[in-house]
């Protein structure tokens, strides 16, 4: 069962955190009693960068290399925060402002472990995951070469 999933499209992201819980309980990949914390960070694109007004973006991400280091990304969090399970969505291609550009989530015993690997799981994407985003401006394009910070 995949803990990763990328999109092409605009993705809801409650409902596929919803279908997601069910198909790890079903998979026996997350037992409901063991959980007494659930934490979600849900990215959704904002209609400005450094002083300009953004129309779009364009996400790239280089296929089974970026979906494999956001399973790494899971199992660091999952050892060291010691969660009982986590999911990544993330969109690629042209992404508008407002749609969902990330969907982290993860299960846990307690809250705080929960809170901290959603947050550790968010800052380790932006900062090892292979994305690279080029923003449509009405100055043109231009390529992000620095991540936002928390």
């Amino acid at each position: 069962m995949h803990r990763v999933h990328i999109h092409e499209k605009p993705f809801q992201a409650w409902t596929l955190l919803e279908q997601k819980e069910q198909q790890f309980i079903q998979a026996g990949l997350l037992e409901q009693a063991a959980n007494g914390a659930a934490a979600t960070f849900v990215g959704t694109m904002r209609d400005f960068n450094e002083g300009n007004a953004v129309k779009a973006m364009q996400l790239e991400h280089y296929p089974g290399m970026t979906e494999n280091q956001l399973e790494q990304i899971i199992d660091d969090a999952c050892t060291q925060h010691n969660i009982n399970q986590a999911y990544i969505a993330h969109r690629v291609g042209r992404i508008e402002p407002s749609e969902n550009i990330v969907l982290v989530a993860v299960w846990s015993a307690h809250r705080k472990a929960a809170f901290d690997a959603c947050r550790s799981i968010m800052e380790d994407l932006k900062h090892r995951a292979p994305f690279w985003k080029k923003e449509i401006t009405a100055e043109g394009e231009r390529w992000v070469t620095k991540n936002t910070q928390g």
